[in-house]
């Protein structure tokens, strides 16, 4: 006797319960019974239009569908773990509002072409979020880096004081990690944009489908060309979660310094209340929470990517159960993402910065000396030799407690005689930071030329 699944009818033993909840993935993929019933809208409609089956047939089908889509927005559709997974449920309780016409449904489909249809559909909503997310991080860093031309900082290099920059060119530095994201996400779209459906199990159908019509309505922009390839692959998601990987290290390089920033060490920043926690035994804490959990969970994002490559590495064509497990990684990557980037926004737009503290931080260190060698450099000596003079004044400064300023130019001279009175301007923080002109530097006029690119970028 045939086992009660809508598979099994060459079955004649049935799974025992547990077996059963292993195999079944109703748990996370009733994320996409929205884009499941939408597949199935589109495909009925086809089936309907082609004349693949009677047309009063597909009118009740369109029918319980709809009545099925009406239920789920409303949160009353209960799902059941023996009927495995979305596909099978929205079946199984389309079945029991109509009848065995309900069946018919499935005529030149698969459960595989139908959840790669449903899981494209799913990522192909989302995309859009991400990147509106990454729009409005970076039009507050131009907000911020727009205030902040003028504003002097420690550049740093090995987390060393290397040379004095502006915090608007700091900021803009990011701008342009997060617009290569977002560029990274827009090609993601293209291989998203694509649909699955009509590829049936993996050969296609003898039936007189149109895979265009399906694809148009489901607002695809083309169909796959290849049945065994619609079927199988997982690139798309595997690029999501590439870029999402790529996009949460750049947060969490940006939370990294924003912890350090806001530190007592530091002092260069503070964060808003909003985004910052107390201690439970400690009053004066602040703790910069937010950046901290941002910076911690994209550890969480790149074990989702390393999860799918793994799956994914040695699977022939064309489908296997093992692409059971791409969904349950992109799921937590979007509720993971989304939020984050929300949060980091929100983080962002309300820090406090400490100018004064950002320039002092200039005024007591040698990250002038690379302006005192160029300094000679310019005046004929090579770079080199000029580099050597310099070191050996700044030995001196860290033997004496002295900075470059504040020496002597008589002390300055015995180092180089090529040393005049005019050092002590291009030895100011502000003026070593004015001066570099070169193009993407950190000069005021520069990082002004930067900002004013990047909101003609974001007004497009």
């Amino acid at each position: 006797m045939a086992t009660k699944k809508l598979w099994g009818g060459r079955f004649q033993e049935q799974a025992a319960a547990w077996v059963d909840a292993f195999g079944a993935s109703i748990s996370f993929d009733q994320l996409m019974a929205e884009e499941d019933i939408e597949g199935s809208l589109a495909h009925v409609k086809m089936l309907q239009q082609t004349g693949i089956v009677p047309s009063e047939d597909c009118d009740q089908i369109i029918a319980g569908l709809e009545g099925i889509q009406k239920d789920l927005e409303a949160g009353q559709i209960e799902f059941d773990v023996a009927n495995e997974d979305i596909h099978m449920n929205i079946e199984s309780i389309l079945t029991q509002r109509i009848g065995p016409v309900a069946g018919k449904l499935h005529t030149a489909r698969s459960r595989n072409d139908q959840v790669a249809t449903d899981f494209h559909l799913y990522l192909k909503k989302r995309l859009p979020k991400v990147i509106d997310e990454i729009t409005t991080i970076q039009t507050t860093l131009v907000t911020l880096a727009e205030q902040n031309v003028e504003t002097i900082m420690p550049g740093y290099t090995h987390l060393q004081h290397a040379q004095p920059i502006s915090y608007g060119h700091y900021l803009m530095g990011y701008y342009q990690m997060f617009k290569r994201d977002k560029e990274r996400f827009a090609f993601n779209e293209v291989h998203t944009d694509i649909s699955p459906l009509g590829a049936a199990a993996l050969a296609g159908t003898t039936f007189p489908i149109d895979r265009q019509m399906t694809a148009e309505t489901l607002g695809f922009s083309q169909v796959y060309a290849n049945s065994l390839d619609a079927v199988s692959d997982r690139d798309f998601a595997l690029e999501f979660l590439s870029n999402s990987s790529i996009l949460m290290m750049h947060l969490s390089r940006f939370c990294e310094e924003l912890s350090m920033w806001v530190s007592h060490e530091f002092q260069y920043l503070e964060l808003s209340d909003a985004y910052t926690t107390g201690s439970s035994i400690m009053p004066q804490k602040k703790n910069p929470d937010m950046a901290e959990l941002i910076r911690g969970k994209s550890g969480r994002v790149y074990g989702h990517l390393m999860g799918l490559l793994a799956t994914m590495k040695s699977l022939p064509l064309a489908y296997n159960k093992d692409l059971q497990e791409d969904k349950e990684g992109v799921f937590d990557t979007v509720k993971t993402l989304l939020p984050a980037l929300k949060v980091f926004n929100g983080m962002l737009s309300t820090v406090h910065v400490k100018v004064d503290n950002m320039k002092h931080a200039t005024e007591n260190d040698f990250s002038n000396a690379t302006e005192l060698a160029d300094y000679l450099a310019a005046k004929g000596i090579p770079f080199r030799e000029a580099h050597g003079i310099v070191g050996q004044l700044v030995l001196k400064g860290i033997q004496t407690h002295q900075n470059l300023q504040d020496m002597s130019l008589a002390t300055l001279k015995q180092a180089s005689p090529a040393i005049e009175a005019d050092v002590y301007e291009d030895l100011k923080s502000e003026v070593a930071v004015a001066r570099r002109h070169s193009e993407g530097g950190t000069g005021f006029d520069q990082v002004r030329h930067q900002i004013a690119q990047a909101k003609q970028d974001l007004a497009q």
